[in-house]
């Protein structure tokens, strides 16, 4: 008798089933690989793109989520309904093998950089193995889930990246390096796909900075690297608490926003071209200066429009115009009991470019917030880096084999072959890939090279619980 019940109702077990957390394809490559196979090898890796460095971040975020929990036979049932329907062939024995067999943990082996470390492109960043020659095939069929690690490797790079860029004009302009973490803003919460993606790219950038309004990323860096608090906020206006006193009444607005939020040490964040920012400024340096004076805090203005290259610079001049500055160490001036906060048009071109022209001007990068949206969290993808995981083994009976591709019509695309791992120079802290050893395991040394790939998960057990305290360590740990 024919269930009542859709399996395909629930979207949430939809989601939550890694059998389906795949490329339909991938349902039929069980048929396909040579019938002595037994045990197959993958890796991934960047093969070069805007960055010659890549930040490794992310992989825990994923076990988590989806390996760590057992298949189930409903899983399978599930699977195997949509399979069916969708025209592929399904290996419903291989996954019945893994319930009743493996306890429903997947019999991979993920082994990985430690999640924070800075590695040059075309190498080896992690690898998946699977011995089990009932289920060899795994290592490749977990390749559209584990691949999305690009996501979360290409937000932290750029970030990472970023935060070196300003950290140079901070070196050059600024007595107080201590603000660093807190001059890259994550505003990109509404510019993403999901709720996912505000998740897993928020909590990347996070490895190099500290300030965000994206919830769901610093929520996700706190519960999966155990952080009690991976970032933090302060109160800003936006243009409908602004707009909703009417024009007439803008500045009560802004005076609202003192006397709600201002109080010594405290910082807020106003927007202030929701109708005329000149005009805005000229309040704010005189109907409302002497507010600000006395709650002891800082006042930030947002200028949301206009070319920033133009509109970040006069608006630090009619700050400074009205609240004066300070020359610091460095020769540069410091606004007095003002900043700035600059979130429209914000990219890493932008943000070099804002800092150079506010250098020739002589002001300090202390003077400057900056936010960044989509830019920061969706406007790349999985070539801005050129992220492939590729079959480099398979194992036939009871030998390796070698296996590579090497297209002649892009040798770009061209895969590293073998059972691969990386290495790391214990005096230069170089990287290079190399060919496992026949007989291997991780003390294994070559010379003055160390294995830098540790065994992450084993058969459905995370292995290595990084905390996020310690990513950001080993990010920024050439940092004087």
């Amino acid at each position: 008798m024919q269930s009542d019940i859709n399996p395909f109702n629930d979207m949430a077990s939809i989601l939550s089933n890694p059998i389906l957390n795949t490329d339909s394809y991938k349902a039929s490559h069980y048929l396909q690989y040579p019938p002595e196979a037994s045990a197959m090898f993958s890796y991934i890796e960047s093969r070069g793109g805007r960055y010659d460095r890549t930040l490794f971040f992310g992989l825990q975020m994923l076990i988590k989520e989806y390996l760590c929990r057992p298949i189930t036979a409903a899983m399978i049932d599930q699977a195997k309904a949509f399979f069916t329907a969708h025209g592929e062939p399904f290996n419903e024995a291989g996954w019945r093998y893994i319930v009743e067999q493996r306890g429903g943990y997947l019999p991979v082996r993920i082994r990985a950089v430690p999640e924070g470390s800075v590695v040059p492109t075309h190498n080896v960043l992690m690898t998946v193995e699977c011995d089990d020659p009932q289920v060899f095939w795994l290592a490749s069929y977990l390749e559209t889930m584990l691949l999305r690690v690009w996501y979360p490797i290409t937000v932290a790079t750029q970030s990472w990246h970023l935060r070196k860029t300003i950290r140079a004009w901070l070196e050059k302009s600024s007595d107080d390096l201590t603000q660093l973490p807190f001059k890259l803003h994550d505003f990109g919460a509404r510019g993403v796909s999901s709720a996912e993606s505000a998740a897993i790219g928020g909590s990347a950038h996070l490895v190099s900075f500290m300030g965000s309004d994206t919830v769901l990323g610093v929520l996700a860096a706190n519960h999966y690297y155990n952080e009690p608090m991976a970032a933090f906020s302060v109160p800003a206006a936006e243009h409908s608490t602004i707009t909703s006193w009417g024009r007439e009444r803008e500045t009560d607005a802004f005076r609202n926003m003192i006397a709600k939020f201002g109080k010594p040490g405290a910082i807020v964040s106003v927007v202030s071209d929701s109708y005329d920012l000149f005009a805005a400024l000229k309040v704010w340096g005189t109907e409302l200066k002497q507010a600000v004076l006395d709650s002891g805090g800082t006042l930030v203005i947002r200028p949301d429009s206009g070319d920033p290259l133009t509109i970040v610079l006069q608006t630090m001049r009619a700050l400074e115009a009205s609240f004066g500055s300070t020359v610091n160490g460095k020769g540069r001036r410091v606004l007095n009991n003002v900043r700035v906060i600059q979130g429209d048009g914000v990219n890493p071109d932008s943000i070099e470019a804002i800092l150079a022209r506010m250098d020739q001007a002589g002001f300090a990068a202390d003077n400057i917030v900056f936010g960044m949206g989509g830019a920061l969290l969706q406007q790349i993808n999985r070539d801005t880096q050129r992220f492939a995981m590729k079959c480099s083994a398979i194992r036939l009976g009871d030998a390796w084999h070698d296996v590579h591709k090497d297209p002649v019509t892009d040798a770009g695309k061209r895969s590293m072959k073998g059972r691969l791992t990386l290495l790391q120079n214990r005096h230069t802290g170089e990287y290079r890939t190399a060919t496992l050893p026949v007989a291997w395991d991780e003390r294994t040394v070559e010379g003055d090279w160390d294995e830098a790939l540790v065994t992450v998960f084993d058969s459905g057990k995370l292995l290595v619980d990084t905390a996020f305290s310690d990513v950001r360590k080993r990010a920024h740990a050439g940092e004087n």
